[in-house]
């Protein structure tokens, strides 16, 4: 896809990303540095625990759909910045060999009040996997240059 400026999204536009198979060294990898629960680095453990094995670490599949996302190409050049994120949500695990994708729609689209070179894009993420069961839902917010003259 081509990057896309403020003025080219409208409420309602919706944009499915890659998916991405998580492996159980990808799993670990991400533990061990950022989110070093038993859930997400000792087999063992996780195996005895609730979800019966390894899990991801939330941070982990947060990441991965904003990866999923820039990867579309949508504002790798007129992005200026997400300031924040609301109503982050993990309704279930994913474990190893899971595959993940996202979907995202526009929630809203209104020009800047205060810089007429940008506008605000507040987005829906849902992230499913490879059954369509909902692993996570969040909203984020993009400020998105307009269109160069």
């Amino acid at each position: 896809m081509h990057t896309r400026y403020f003025e080219d999204f409208s409420v309602g536009d919706k944009f499915t990303t890659r998916a991405i198979t998580l492996s159980e060294g990808l799993i670990l990898e991400f533990a061990l540095m950022y989110d070093p629960q038993h859930m997400h680095t000792d087999k063992v453990k996780a195996e005895a625990g609730p979800f019966g094995g390894l899990i991801a670490s939330g941070f982990q599949t947060l990441a991965l759909s904003f990866r999923q996302f820039y990867d579309l190409g949508l504002v790798v050049q007129s992005n200026i910045i997400g300031p924040g994120m609301d109503e982050v949500r993990w309704t279930a695990p994913v474990h190893a060999g899971d595959t993940i994708h996202s979907e995202w729609e526009v929630l809203e689209a209104r020009p800047s009040e205060s810089k007429p070179d940008r506008g605000i894009v507040r987005w829906r993420c849902l992230t499913f996997n490879q059954r369509h069961d909902k692993v996570m839902s969040y909203e984020s917010v993009t400020i998105v240059r307009q269109r160069p003259e």
